[in-house]
């Protein structure tokens, strides 16, 4: 049997449904957020990195704004979304700090991990607050995004947030066990899942359903998600929040809830996206310094080793690494556009912010966005 998703996994998203964190809709549950930061910190203090994806924004702005059902209007779920975040973000900051977690709030659209720039700005700012050991809570960014609300879910926000910081595990807790071959409401006897492949098609069947009147996500969109985690190689669990420890039980081997199985590793995953660029826009030529250190160090391509910029690019985009004969030898996100690495080659990191009057990464290329061919 293959070993537990959670065993030895050191990045871990965790997201928590609205209907878990707002107590069904009666408000922001401080008991239950306690709960889950004391699990955090428990596992943080095992050195493994915590990031939290959120629902419960528009649900707690109902219950502040004293509205009984889910508003339909756009513009009313945008006050709701605007009013409840504030009660949300301060119960997590209060109940982390309360377990010596720092916190910090972080607000994501689709939009955000769709365009090149601000997924890395976004991965970026993610990344750095995992090294400070922060622990990073993250909701969609419902009060100026309009189509999110919609049709938007945090199931899939947490999977894209696992796609980029490359989470070795992602475990959705939800107001069910897990998934059922049928509709446990409407048939008794239905099979319980432990385990299968992401992106089986038969899952999506066995998930179909509405979700509830507090939040828009179901367990279609769960399985979805888990299908979206698995093409970058994250594996995802989909248990009941109120189970006992759960995540400190399932991060310590116990098989609790639903394992949906990533059918690539992680490494193949990424290599293969990277592969699957058949027109490059660009590429840089390195010295034999930097050729060396890429290929048998596994260090990340600073500016300094750069001889030669070929072609047009920007932030973001997957360019060539190229030896000075023009052996491709790596491919990998530029953290600088053509003409900003054209005025940074050949220099060390520290002279990138005078010489740009800016500097995002002190690594052209960072080794965890670089792919050896």
């Amino acid at each position: 049997m293959a070993k537990p998703v959670l065993e030895g996994a050191r990045r871990i998203v965790v997201k928590v449904g609205s209907s878990l964190v707002t107590n069904e809709g009666r408000g922001v549950d401080a008991e239950a957020i306690g709960n889950w930061s004391r699990q955090l910190a428990a596992l943080a203090g095992q050195g493994r990195e915590l990031l939290m994806v959120s629902s419960g924004a528009i649900a707690e702005g109902m219950k502040r704004l004293g509205w009984a059902s889910r508003p339909h209007e756009l513009h009313e779920l945008q006050a709701a979304a605007a009013v409840g975040q504030m009660g949300l973000v301060q119960m997590y900051a209060t109940r982390l700090s309360e377990h010596g977690l720092g916190s910090a709030q972080v607000l994501l659209t689709h939009a955000d991990l769709a365009d090149r720039e601000r997924y890395l700005n976004a991965r970026s700012t993610l990344l750095t607050l995992l090294a400070l050991k922060v622990i990073p809570v993250i909701n969609e960014n419902d009060t100026v995004v309009t189509d999110e609300i919609r049709f938007g879910d945090n199931d899939t926000l947490g999977a894209l947030v696992a796609n980029l910081v490359d989470a070795d595990a992602y475990v959705i807790l939800t107001d069910q066990r897990g998934l059922y071959a049928a509709d446990p409401r409407k048939q008794a006897d239905a099979p319980f899942i432990d385990e299968a492949t992401a992106g089986d098609p038969a899952l999506e069947a066995m998930a179909g359903g509405a979700g509830s009147g507090i939040g828009r996500g179901g367990m279609l969109t769960k399985v979805l998600a888990a299908k979206r985690a698995a093409g970058s190689g994250t594996s995802t669990v989909i248990a009941w929040g109120r189970e006992p420890d759960v995540l400190l039980r399932l991060a310590g081997g116990e098989r609790i809830g639903t394992t949906l199985r990533a059918g690539t590793a992680k490494l193949a995953a990424r290599k293969q996206w990277m592969l699957d660029h058949l027109q490059l826009r660009g590429a840089v030529a390195v010295d034999e310094g930097a050729q060396a250190k890429l290929c048998h160090e596994g260090k990340s391509l600073l500016p300094i080793g750069v001889r030669e910029v070929q072609g047009e690019f920007v932030r973001g985009d997957v360019i060539a690494v190229r030896t000075l004969a023009g052996t491709e030898i790596a491919r990998g996100l530029a953290n600088y556009s053509a003409a900003e690495t054209r005025l940074i080659a050949r220099q060390p990191s520290a002279r990138i912010g005078g010489l740009l009057g800016y500097a995002n990464e002190p690594e052209l290329i960072h080794r965890t966005n670089l792919v050896l061919l």
